[in-house]
């Protein structure tokens, strides 16, 4: 299969989920023996940052602007099998018209469903998708699921709709020997939100303020100069992808924060939760519809809702405890929540959409 992919970006893992998700996604894929080209708008924040400058058996193909890769584009369009847009495409719209156009099948994967129907609900413009909806493509693909599946279809017309959550690659996230400017009695690992903020406050930085003789540590992006701050929390600027590992097995807890938006809307595992469980490390996280469907609460994963919560977990929780259940989480995501399982899914979705493309035309 020839695949063909619009999207955000796949060359830097600064200030989004999306990069080290689809990296580990495409090299399942070409591992497979399918074919790779990935387009994306060359901007100066991701060439600031980029971690990545070549696709591992595919074609990066990196543009400055959509005039100049619309040749390409249509070139590679030509004989793809397949042909996916995603969310926060900045070209998504141009590019889709390409898409409906050409003899591929038409996807469209939304990596970011809460924030899209958000905007569509309020009448707000997006990059990726124009006032028709998502009525055109042949399937489209949620990293959401639970009712964002009814509300894609229901409310923006896509005809055929199905989960692809996230995933972790456990080559490159495992159990690595702790690194001595990562350790911390507690971290969080995460790109700022202000949406965010609120639970970030309740769970990370009032437990800091209670256990100032603990160590805590936050790594990500565009943290403002106002965060507040305290004496016993360390910051790590953004780290690149191979850095995660050694960050999640310092720490004897991790912290998962989920954007109200998508907290709201449920069945929302994000990357960051799989790659920690992954490591092997217990992770604390806050309570969302459709969580207990990916980890079994207080076996694989400590939920809180409360500050209060967070203390008794840090105060009174056997060492021994925690690494059993991050054991045990471990064992769930390489079960489940690979990318070769991500990657067999989506051939299997593919597959099935072109046989049933196959007998509409008989």
């Amino acid at each position: 299969m020839k695949l063909v992919i619009f999207g955000l970006t796949i060359s830097s893992s600064w200030g989004n989920g999306h990069a080290t998700l689809l990296r580990a996604l495409c090299r399942q894929l070409s591992a497979a023996g399918h074919e790779i080209v990935f387009f994306e708008r060359d901007v100066p924040y991701y060439a600031a940052h980029r971690d990545l400058s070549e696709l591992p058996g595919g074609q990066l193909v990196l543009y400055s602007q959509w005039e100049d890769a619309a040749p390409r584009a249509w070139h590679e369009l030509r004989d793809a099998d397949a042909a996916m847009v995603t969310s926060y495409c900045p070209d998504g719209i141009a590019a889709s018209e390409f898409v409906w156009s050409s003899p591929a099948l038409r996807v469209f994967y939304d990596m970011d469903t809460p924030v899209t129907l958000s905007h569509w609900r309020n009448g707000e413009p997006l990059s990726y998708v124009d006032a028709r909806g998502l009525g055109e493509y042949d399937l489209v693909l949620s990293f959401t699921g639970g009712g964002a599946l009814t509300a894609l279809q229901q409310e923006m017309g896509a005809r055929k709709v199905a989960p692809l959550y996230g995933s972790v690659d456990p080559e490159f996230y495992h159990r690595v020997a702790p690194v001595e400017q990562y350790r911390a009695r507690f971290s969080y690992l995460g790109t700022y939100a202000a949406d965010r903020q609120a639970t970030l406050e309740k769970l990370f930085i009032q437990p800091a303020q209670r256990f100032l003789h603990e160590r805590f540590i936050i790594g990500g992006a565009q943290y403002p100069q106002e965060f507040p701050w305290t004496p016993n929390m360390y910051f790590m600027r953004h780290l690149s992808p191979p850095e995660h590992p050694a960050f999640f097995c310092s720490s004897a807890l991790t912290l998962n924060v989920t954007r109200d938006t998508m907290k709201t809307m449920g069945w929302c595992p994000s990357g960051r939760l799989f790659e920690a469980a992954a490591c092997a490390t217990p992770i604390i996280s806050d309570d969302w519809p459709g969580l207990r469907e990916f980890f079994k609460p207080d076996e694989e994963i400590l939920i809180a809702r409360t500050t209060e919560d967070v203390l008794a977990i840090l105060g009174r929780m056997p060492e021994g405890e925690a690494r059993a259940i991050g054991e045990r989480a471990r064992e769930r995501v390489l079960a489940e929540h690979t990318a070769a399982h991500r990657a067999a899914e989506l051939e299997t979705l593919i597959e099935a959409c072109r046989c049933e493309q196959a007998r509409s035309v008989v």
